[in-house]
């Protein structure tokens, strides 16, 4: 399974500077990490903007370092070099890569998954599987284990946290008779991991780093 590319933080939008005549060009844009905010140069929301555009690709979960820079170029804005610039970008902390089928634990103690949409809950043909979205159009299905960890991450330390609470709450249940089959952090770290790239593109979710 190839390296999975994907932006952390939350948009806060272009900056203007206080000038007349107005000056068209944003002095910088905003993404919030945690309790901080990072200023980026336009090169730079290029490509961290240019991460989340894809949903379809993100959900085969096919968006990688590679396609990424390829995108870029293809697309003809942003940096003439994106190599460089999304190296930043993963040493600030503003992407991150993870295997999603690999050791995930490492990662997920980096980073807080905190939900952007709504639950929708689940369907009468499909009870099994419960719906996440906006304004009534579903643009996520997920199982019941990582739709409560969507919804409830973001109250503890970090995605890995989320992964092994989850898991001891599962086994309480189970044990006074729910139907619901055991499973460990790790293999929950790995469902998780293989919807996250889709929740973050299509609004759904935003990462955040642990500080």
């Amino acid at each position: 399974m190839p390296t999975v590319i994907v932006p952390v933080g939350l948009n806060l939008g272009p900056s203007y500077r206080y000038v007349t005549p107005p000056d068209p060009n944003p002095e910088y844009w905003e993404v919030r990490l945690g309790n901080d905010s990072e200023e980026l140069t336009d090169d730079e929301f290029q490509v961290w903007g240019r991460a989340f555009l894809d949903p379809e690709r993100h959900a085969r979960l096919e968006v990688t370092r590679d396609t990424l820079q390829r995108d870029l170029l293809a697309a003809g804005a942003g940096p003439a070099s994106p190599g460089p610039v999304i190296e930043q970008l993963l040493d600030r902390g503003l992407l991150i890569e993870f295997d999603p089928n690999g050791e995930l634990e490492k990662p997920f103690r980096r980073i807080k998954l905190h939900p952007l949409a709504e639950g929708m809950g689940n369907t009468p043909e499909e009870p099994d599987r419960r719906l996440i979205g906006h304004n009534g159009q579903a643009h996520v299905k997920v199982n019941y284990t990582v739709y409560n960890l969507w919804a409830f991450s973001s109250t503890v330390s970090s995605l890995w946290q989320a992964c092994t609470l989850a898991t001891a709450l599962a086994d309480e249940q189970r044990a006074a008779g729910e139907d619901i089959d055991p499973m460990t952090a790790a293999e929950l770290a790995i469902d998780v991991a293989n919807v996250t790239p889709m929740l973050i593109a299509s609004g759904c979710a935003f990462l955040e780093p642990v500080r």
